[in-house]
């Protein structure tokens, strides 16, 4: 992959707002939906979270003591997500990596995050000694529906990005033929590269890389 700069003299207003630091939007918009913290929980420790996700069915996000319940899956992204892990876990057989699904965590220590990622893959030893959840991920993919969208684009990505693990990660589409992959380069900077569709046109994403931090 060869990290492309934006075209000199090309505004970044043109940009879309996941990669566009300059087009701001408030709190929940950039989540996509209301996120309200469990009444089921009062400000926990990560250890009181763990604890607590593990005696119940549903699943919650962490953020920094606070606790949110996650929407329900639906069938077209779940087979998406299983359709992602069989073809990765079969094309990495052997080397040692290993592949999840939406029920394993992903813990981003250094701002005191757990998420659930559709799909994760891993391949540092020390991801063995934790059942519960990884923290050196070097792949995740998230499935995109209508009411998480903004924020797999936005606030999600900004926190996965401080896994300094994290190699790729890659957006697919539910409803059209599209993904996005951002690969992080060696400079740090992380580069966008589009494949299939945009928008509902049916023409050929563009051959661009955004780059940005």
């Amino acid at each position: 992959m060869v990290v492309s700069p934006q075209a000199e003299g090309e505004s970044s207003d043109r940009l879309p707002h996941s990669i566009n630091p300059k087009m701001e939007k408030p709190r929940s918009q950039r989540l996509g939906k209301p996120m309200i913290a469990s009444p089921d929980f009062v400000h926990l420790t990560p250890d009181e979270y763990l604890k607590h996700e593990a005696e119940r069915l549903e699943k919650h996000e962490y953020r920094d003591g606070d606790v949110y319940a996650m929407a329900g899956a639906v069938d077209e992204n779940v087979t998406i997500s299983l359709n992602l892990a069989a073809e990765l876990r079969q094309f990495l057989r052997g080397s040692g990596c290993r592949v999840y699904i939406s029920d394993m965590k992903a813990r981003v220590e250094s701002i005191n995050r757990f998420f659930y990622p559709d799909v994760m893959l891993t391949c540092d030893p020390q991801d063995q000694e934790t059942d519960a959840y990884k923290r050196f991920p070097k792949l995740i993919v998230e499935v995109l529906s209508e009411s998480t969208e903004a924020y797999d684009r936005g606030d999600k990505f900004a926190d996965y990005r401080q896994l300094e693990s994290l190699q790729e990660y890659v957006l697919v589409s539910a409803k059209r033929q599209r993904v996005e992959c951002f690969r992080r380069g060696e400079n740090g900077l992380w580069v966008l590269q589009g494949y299939g569709e945009v928008a509902s046109d049916r023409t050929l994403y563009p051959r661009k890389h955004w780059v940005y931090r």
